[in-house]
């Protein structure tokens, strides 16, 4: 499950796993983070802002680790495996950032990325930055999402990927997963 921040993909991934466990089947969800929040509060505690390339390096190390053990965890699991976020976030994170996508990265996100479906969960930029403000947790400027926005749906169009409208309850929005990903 990818998307931009706000457009609702661990409350999805959460209440996915959470119907498919009610119907009596296993589901878990697999988290992937990157660390950018963490490092942009540590950052900001101690006064030292790090450069671009060398934030992405951290953000890259903790999130592919994290896909690593991901997909461990996912192949020892029956049922439905929800991964929420994927190596591809950190591409998508590059391109916004104005950094070369590498080689290894691209590389690493195509080989490990073999999912059943790829969802990517769509939202207005001004949807999901009232949702991140609500939350309060973190804060991304509308001209962020709205490159994160062009990034994924450019993805997806290119790997025909799913696009899911995440705008509605999430009783709607499991629906039109389950649509567009078959049974």
């Amino acid at each position: 499950m990818l998307g931009i921040d706000g457009a609702g993909k661990t409350t999805t991934a959460a209440a996915l796993a959470a119907a498919e466990r009610k119907s009596g089947r296993p589901a878990v969800v697999l988290r992937n983070r990157s660390g950018r929040r963490w490092l942009a509060r540590t950052s900001a505690r101690v006064g030292l802002e790090l450069p671009v390339s060398w934030a992405d390096r951290v953000e890259t190390v903790v999130r592919t680790i994290n896909v690593l053990v991901s997909q461990a965890r996912a192949g020892r699991r029956d049922g439905l495996v929800v991964i929420d976020r994927h190596l591809v976030c950190q591409l998508v994170l590059r391109k916004v950032r104005g950094l070369p996508p590498g080689c290894v990265l691209p590389w690493a996100s195509a080989t490990l990325l073999h999912p059943d479906a790829v969802v990517v969960l769509d939202v207005p930029v001004e949807t999901a930055h009232e949702r991140i403000l609500t939350r309060g947790e973190d804060l991304e400027s509308r001209d962020f999402l709205r490159s994160s926005r062009a990034a994924y749906l450019e993805l997806a169009r290119a790997r025909g990927w799913s696009v899911v409208d995440a705008t509605g309850a999430t009783e709607t929005i499991i629906a039109l997963i389950e649509e567009a990903t078959g049974p």
